[in-house]
């Protein structure tokens, strides 16, 4: 059964910078997707900002098993109701990657409930990429460290909460040192942020990228059934008690009645 990955990009600096159009001709999204479809196990999508509901639409949500999401210019412009989609899907299990500036997209700040802000330099600087947790699944191929000739710089401190796990630390030529591969889990759905991505710099053409997010979309796959909307709140009458109880005292709620948000 093959994974199913849809991959979001903004789609912005592809139509109104030329040096980004240039490296990316058919947008960033596509050569993602390119990159993943070199998995024969993974089908892929893609959807855009400019697309009605974003492109995410509860029937796409509903067939994906992992949204890679990328985002800089135009994070504001996201509608608040599809980011609320996507959460509930991830709370759900669908898994999620967040790459490069996606950090500051509304869907990754909402997960991880902190700034999620750090350090930056464009200055296409070297970056060595330390693979740190040679055994998880995501660096699975990879050698000890490889090294992106042109990326912008992100440094610590990086305001998220502490990860699960660590795959990836960063070294760039300026001396500063990033949490570049960090895992999450939020509900029943996997989450892993990867910093390698900025638009101007052909880093999505890159070989250990490509390996890396194969590795990723495997990883954040949850082969178990979807759980429930673990949002719901369900007011649980007194006669269906799993043992016999009787009611004592006065209540708030009448049966079946929901909840006070």
């Amino acid at each position: 059964m093959k994974l199913r990955a849809t991959v979001w990009g903004e789609n912005v600096h592809e139509t109104t910078n030329q040096i980004v159009s240039e490296v990316y001709p058919e947008g960033m999204h596509n050569q993602i997707a390119k990159m993943l479809k070199l998995d024969g196990d993974i089908e892929t999508r893609t959807a855009t900002l400019q697309q009605d509901e974003h492109g995410l639409s509860d029937e796409v949500l509903a067939n994906t098993d992992v949204l890679l999401w990328w985002g800089h210019a135009a994070h504001g412009d996201v509608d608040d109701a599809i980011v609320e989609r996507v959460m509930r899907r991830v709370w759900q299990g669908m898994g999620l990657i967040v790459l490069h500036s996606g950090h500051f997209s509304k869907i990754f700040k909402r997960l991880m409930g902190t700034p999620c802000a750090l350090k930056w330099r464009e200055a296409g600087e070297r970056e060595r990429i330390w693979v740190v947790n040679p055994s998880h699944p995501i660096a699975k191929g990879l050698p000890e460290h490889f090294e992106l000739e042109n990326e912008e710089m992100y440094g610590e401190p990086f305001s998220v909460p502490e990860p699960l796990e660590t795959v990836f630390i960063s070294w760039y030529q300026g001396g500063d040192v990033f949490r570049s591969g960090l895992t999450y889990r939020r509900g029943a759905g996997n989450i892993f942020y990867f910093q390698p991505g900025h638009e101007t710099y052909p880093t999505y053409y890159d070989q250990n990228v490509g390996t890396v997010l194969r590795n990723a979309v495997r990883w954040a796959h949850n082969e178990e059934a979807h759980a429930n909307d673990p949002s719901d709140a369900p007011n649980v009458p007194v006669g269906e008690a799993l043992e016999p109880i009787k009611e004592r005292g006065p209540r708030l709620h009448k049966d079946g009645e929901e909840g006070l948000r």
